[in-house]
């Protein structure tokens, strides 16, 4: 099934244990419940390629494979990468 132009995918790439993710999540859900798209996370844990390139940066989050955020997740900018 094909995604239609406008559906944004926002990736959170994460780890456990860390509270700026947590944090960036809670963002992403309020902004989540305004705007629609599709949410996807990846727990770097134990994966030693993503934490190699995630762990002293993390949370990231990409919108539509971008890199958009860093460390912390606006809801103002968050809402104009994903609003239609």
């Amino acid at each position: 099934m094909a995604s239609t132009p406008s559906a944004h995918v926002v990736t959170l790439v994460h780890a456990e244990g860390c509270h700026l993710c947590e944090s960036a999540r809670r963002v992403i859900e309020g902004v989540r419940g305004e705007v629609s798209f599709e949410l996807e996370e990846v727990d770097i844990t134990g994966d030693e390629e993503l934490e190699a390139r995630y762990r002293e940066r993390i949370p990231v989050v990409l919108v539509d494979g971008e890199e958009a955020f860093t460390y912390f997740v606006t809801p103002d900018g968050l809402r104009r990468r994903v609003e239609p």
